[in-house]
């Protein structure tokens, strides 16, 4: 049985219509095993939802209570939507919650026998600096881990992962929503508790800043760089350097995306940002314009990195090998760039709008 679910719910298969049901945090989805099979008949880019859609809760009756050292957060420092969940752990105080692991930058074969490639952790800490071997199983990929937390699961084999140490299951793969939970449900124990990214009073702000900026920035660099044709490219191309000007616009008045406060809708776009003139200006050929010739994109930019926590999450050397060395359709040979080595913690003027 196939249930293929695109809103904030758990994939369940009922009990009562499935054989192979086991528990009920055990999914069966179908779908892409990567994001670069994500390609529709017109040649456009179409990323699937993601399957893992489970809440933690302060609520300590709750399925997913939350409870210090329970989870674990895997990521890529390559993966803009899994830095999103690192940036929230760091700067929210909760290293000492919820304890993460970084996989290699370069895909790899994830299983003997068949042809997938993806996230692969290394033999031993010393094999590529950042990375770390899995601390909880020993697993080989984040593949087995998606297999331990179900046998049925067929679709992509994504980081982030949320990993219920107790359960041995996977809570959520969808960084939209971590980062929703690591901002309110652990903050009896964050340090930062009183840093808050969705604020009550900025939330249609920044739902609707999200909206289009995923669309067009977040999301759009990989229309442009996953496309297949020349006419879903341009579109997509078109439509990302119409929302970077009226980004630049915006923050020409204010200091942040959403006014004067920081908040979740900064870190989505910083993330997208920080590997723009890196990788998808060559890579994904967002050209048109770099974002160092952006004056207020670029100083924003460097406001975000200099936020006590955040410089941590930015490793460009797995960056690059990443994009570069892990699509051999868009890059077969694998070269790196040498890029422009631009300083991010150089001074800014971002101060200027502080109230």
């Amino acid at each position: 049985m196939t249930l293929f679910l695109p809103k904030p719910q758990i994939a369940l298969c009922p009990k009562e219509k499935c054989p192979t049901f086991r528990s009920p945090f055990k999914h069966i989805i179908r779908m892409a095993r990567s994001s670069i099979d994500e390609t529709s008949q017109s040649g456009a880019f179409t990323r699937t939802p993601s399957a893992f859609r489970s809440v933690i809760s302060r609520d300590p009756n709750a399925p997913f209570p939350a409870e210090s050292g329970r989870y674990h957060l895997y990521i890529s420092y390559a993966c803009p939507w899994a830095c999103r969940c690192l940036s929230y752990l760091k700067i929210k105080g909760l290293d000492n919650v919820i304890a993460f692991t970084a996989v290699k930058s370069k895909w790899e074969r994830t299983k003997d026998g068949d042809e997938h490639m993806g996230w692969a952790f290394p033999a031993s800490e010393t094999e590529e600096p950042g990375a770390e071997p899995d601390p909880l199983y020993g697993a080989r990929s984040i593949r087995q881990l998606y297999e331990l937390a179900s046998a049925n699961y067929t679709g992509k084999y994504s980081v982030p992962v949320l990993w219920d140490k107790k359960l041995k299951t996977i809570v959520n793969n969808e960084s939209s929503e971590i980062i929703r939970m690591l901002n309110s449900e652990f903050n009896d124990m964050a340090e930062n508790a009183a840093l808050d990214l969705y604020p009550p009073h900025l939330q249609p702000q920044i739902d609707e800043i999200n909206e289009w900026i995923y669309d067009r920035i977040n999301n759009g660099v990989y229309k442009c760089g996953f496309a297949k044709k020349q006419g879903p490219y341009n579109e997509a191309v078109g439509k990302l350097y119409e929302a970077l000007d009226r980004c630049e616009e915006i923050l020409s008045k204010q200091r942040y995306i959403c006014g004067n406060l920081l908040s979740e809708a900064d870190i989505r776009l910083f993330v997208t940002l920080i590997r723009f003139d890196e990788v998808y200006a060559v890579h994904f050929k967002c050209n048109k314009k770099l974002i160092r010739e952006y004056p207020n994109l670029l100083n924003y930019s460097k406001d975000i990195f200099q936020i006590p926590g955040m410089s941590s999450t930015v490793n460009m050397d797995h960056i690059k090998r990443n994009y570069y060395g892990s699509h051999p359709s868009i890059d077969p040979l694998g070269i790196i760039p040498i890029g422009s080595h631009l300083d991010y913690s150089s001074p800014h003027d971002r101060a200027k709008f502080s109230i």
